[in-house]
């Protein structure tokens, strides 16, 4: 068995005194390429803001390594949501995925011709170096997402929160994530995605979470992606997926 990468014990989120999370304990190992999915309203992201500090749960806590996150924060990137950002902010792409150099170098320096050169090679990777140059607002849905892919590249982390990244891109946009996710989990990085297709997670994860404001289960998906499972997770009879899967 893999280390530990992160551990959640005993989390409860809860807005406006309604729980969105209730009481989460979750081992995740190094080195997985993990889905967590669940009906809207279950509480994907709300799971991975609290784990890395962006909503102050009620009860519970999140260990990195064994260390609270703020210890850690440099090792952990983060791909929010596209709809979450203003797009219309004028700055260029290369600068957005530059800002994901940020981290290791601290407010008060600036990024030199290395984070460049960075920036640079993380957007070759995801197919956006001819748009290097131009305002964010003027990219598609699916090349802004590339462009976020990019900017967590260049942080160089060894965890990846990612909230649904494949979200409004195309299908060559989304094997090519798919493709950059597999190359990072090879290299040893633990990447956690907030997923909604249930056709994918089998070819695409090897670990997966299932969530319904409580977890129902959590691990490999041969053993932890079953009909009993899902079932519980999304409280109705998932016959036509079996059905479609099975052609």
């Amino acid at each position: 068995m893999n280390n530990i990468a992160v551990k959640v014990n005993d989390l409860t989120v809860a807005y406006h005194k309604k729980p969105v999370l209730w009481d989460v304990d979750l081992e995740i190992p190094e080195g997985v390429l993990m889905a967590v999915v669940g009906p809207n309203g279950a509480g994907k992201t709300t799971l991975i803001k609290a784990m890395i500090n962006l909503i102050k749960p009620i009860t519970g806590r999140t260990l990195f390594w064994g260390e609270p996150y703020q210890n850690n924060r440099k090792r952990v990137g983060y791909v929010p949501q596209r709809g979450s950002v203003d797009w219309d902010f004028p700055t260029s792409v290369l600068d957005v995925v530059t800002m994901g150099t940020y981290g290791k170098l601290g407010w008060f320096k600036r990024p030199g011709k290395k984070e460049k050169q960075k920036a640079i090679e993380a957007l070759k990777k995801v197919d956006m170096l001819p748009y290097a140059d131009r305002q964010i607002s003027q990219l598609s849905g699916g090349q802004q997402q590339r462009v976020f892919v990019a900017r967590a590249l260049v942080q160089d982390s060894d965890i990846y929160f990612m909230d649904e990244p494949f979200q409004g891109v195309d299908v060559k946009t989304e094997k090519s994530i798919v493709k950059l996710l597999e190359e990072l989990k090879n290299n040893g990085k633990t990447v956690i995605v907030v997923h909604h297709d249930l056709q994918t997670v089998t070819e695409y994860f090897d670990w997966v979470t299932l969530l319904n404001t409580i977890i129902i289960d959590y691990g490999p998906v041969k053993k932890t992606f079953t009909e009993e499972n899902l079932k519980k997770t999304y409280r109705s009879p998932l016959d036509s997926f079996y059905k479609n899967k099975g052609k």
